[in-house]
């Protein structure tokens, strides 16, 4: 075989690789929907989960055995595609981009709200965590959503149609940057799905006070105090994957942590 055709192969096979890469690159942006995945922070999983994960689940099988005694990762429950596509960077960006988001501090209280544009969060705040900042130094875009503004985008989500007797439904909608979560706290039962990215939830029954300082983030409780917990005090744990849905019930402790740049909504039955 000549020089030229050792060249002639050489060179598709350089095209066809190049070729592939561009697709993989493409098809991973697609997945994440524009949004940053966990970056320098190398964010990982638990080794096991230890929430129960179940698809197809009935009514009555959620009723007898989560809805008032533990949580449960819900899968293949609802088709929330159309809304995946909606919340994609570009596509936010585009319709809310100069829309005003109050911003709220990640600590167990939140007391503190900033008010700025979304694109501003975006475009600005929008970083991997800072493992030494603490909460009440970090802004966090969840809840506080003005459904006057964020209502059209809202009416596409499809919530999990498990209810609770005596409850009315409430979205929470957020986005946050790979590490940031809220730490430990505690209100009524709800659900909570991610949309894009991946967020590891860590879970106390409500007669099991976790130790956490409320100022603290998730990940520096993570690396500094969970890893001195004896096995029989830590928390149940799992990731929670994009389109599945986490319950938890009323007054379980819980602290969340994204370890992508993540997308997601809470349904809070209140």
């Amino acid at each position: 075989m000549g020089l030229a055709r050792w060249r002639w192969l050489g060179m598709r096979r350089f095209l066809f690789l190049g070729l592939v890469a561009l697709a993989f690159l493409e098809s991973g942006t697609a997945a994440s929907g524009g949004w940053e995945l966990s970056g320098h922070l190398a964010l990982e999983e638990e080794e096991q989960c230890t929430v129960d994960r179940r698809a197809n689940l009935t009514y009555s099988e959620f009723i007898h055995q989560y809805a008032f005694s533990k949580p449960v990762i819900l899968q293949r429950l609802t088709n929330n595609s159309l809304f995946q596509d909606l919340c994609s960077k570009e596509k936010l960006l585009a319709e809310f981009g100069d829309f005003k988001i109050r911003l709220s501090t990640a600590n167990t209280f939140s007391y503190q709200k900033v008010d700025l544009s979304f694109q501003d969060y975006v475009e600005q705040l929008l970083q991997p965590q800072d493992p030494n900042s603490l909460g009440n130094d970090t802004l966090y875009f969840f809840g506080d959503n003005n459904f006057t503004e964020w209502g059209g985008l809202f009416q596409h989500y499809s919530p999990p149609p498990f209810r609770l007797l005596g409850t009315t439904a409430a979205y929470s909608f957020g986005i946050a940057g790979a590490g940031s979560g809220v730490p430990f706290h505690w209100h009524g039962p709800g659900y909570s799905e991610v949309i894009f990215g991946r967020k590891r939830w860590f879970l106390y029954p409500p007669e099991k006070t976790p130790d956490f300082h409320p100022n603290k983030t998730t990940l520096a409780w993570l690396r500094n105090t969970y890893p001195a917990l004896p096995i029989t005090e830590r928390p149940l744990q799992c990731t929670v994957q994009a389109g599945e849905v986490l319950y938890f019930p009323d007054r379980w402790w819980h602290a969340t942590l994204n370890l992508d740049t993540s997308v997601f909504i809470s349904t809070f039955l209140g």
